[in-house]
């Protein structure tokens, strides 16, 4: 979140974060992230709203029997999440730091993106954050914060170990 909220500021936008992650297996990771986000945006005293539920049972049955789309799945229901919200709390778009990460499939997650901000009638902001890929680790790490090991499904979080896709 380090360099999407520079280059929001920098830009002069009043930015509040929001964790919406369904996604996220096991708890113990949720909680971490969901704690460093806490204290990041505390820190720089940026509004942040979080939905505390793990309701991870949402994702799961989305992605099971779609695993070869799960990506996407999870794009989908984070986002769609994230629209709601901003529509239900009155903001005048909404982004993500989906769009940080090289290792997320960029285009996909614009599509997704601006499908729902015609259908929830919410602009999006896009930016491609990942110019600043190298900086925001270097900042994470010198801040001391958790860098997690994998995207957080249960799907990331096994492939991590392996190197071919297990099925």
């Amino acid at each position: 979140m380090i360099y999407p909220y520079q280059v929001l500021s920098a830009e002069d936008y009043d930015i509040t974060g929001y964790f919406f992650n369904d996604n996220i297996h096991p708890f113990t990771e949720f909680k971490k992230r969901l704690e460093i986000l806490k204290e990041f945006t505390d820190k720089i005293g940026v509004k942040f709203i979080a939905d505390e539920s793990y309701n991870l049972n949402s994702f799961l049955k989305m992605a099971v029997e779609n695993e070869n789309n799960r990506c996407e799945t999870c794009y989908f229901l984070r986002l769609e999440g994230t629209a709601q919200k901003a529509v239900a709390d009155g903001y005048d778009a909404f982004s993500t730091t989906l769009l940080y990460s090289k290792y997320q499939k960029h285009e996909k997650i614009v599509k997704i993106a601006i499908e729902l901000s015609k259908q929830y009638g919410i602009d999006f902001y896009y930016n491609d954050f990942r110019v600043g890929w190298g900086r925001g680790i270097k900042l994470s790490k010198k801040a001391g914060m958790y860098r997690q090991q994998y995207c957080g499904c249960i799907y990331s979080e096994r492939d991590r170990y392996f190197k071919t896709k297990v099925d």
